[in-house]
């Protein structure tokens, strides 16, 4: 799992979120299970080279959100609800398309050269 983490700590994205939105986007898409046991915040944090605080308070994010669960004495893992969460992936790219349009209005992009930019690149 953490070969599919990565952080780049000169975007302008704090890099708790960066994780947060990552670890959401697996468990969304199906690639974490429900169950699944995720490496220990020490490990996390070693091999992205960060501060655990950092990976901490991703985590206990997503602990709060109801994607993740801990049990006491054992690993954090995916929980079992995850698998029904409301969030669609299509939700999570919500901001980024608001935030493609609004940059196309402002560019005098009209929609159908934006649909026809966006069908060239998902080719």
């Amino acid at each position: 799992m953490l070969e599919l983490l990565n952080v780049n700590p000169s975007s302008g994205e704090p890099i708790y979120r960066q994780l947060h939105e990552q670890i959401v986007r697996l468990i969304v898409s199906g690639q974490l299970s429900p169950e699944t046991v995720l490496p220990s915040v020490r490990q996390m944090a070693e091999y992205l080279a960060v501060n655990p605080m950092t990976v901490s308070r991703a985590i206990q994010q997503l602990v709060d959100q109801g994607y993740l669960e801990r049990r006491r004495g054992q690993a954090t893992r995916v929980a079992e609800s995850s698998g029904s969460h409301a969030t669609s992936g299509a939700q999570l790219l919500t901001p980024e398309l608001e935030k493609l349009c609004q940059q196309a209005r402002q560019l005098g992009v009209d929609l159908d050269e934006l649909k026809s930019l966006l069908d060239s690149i998902w080719q």
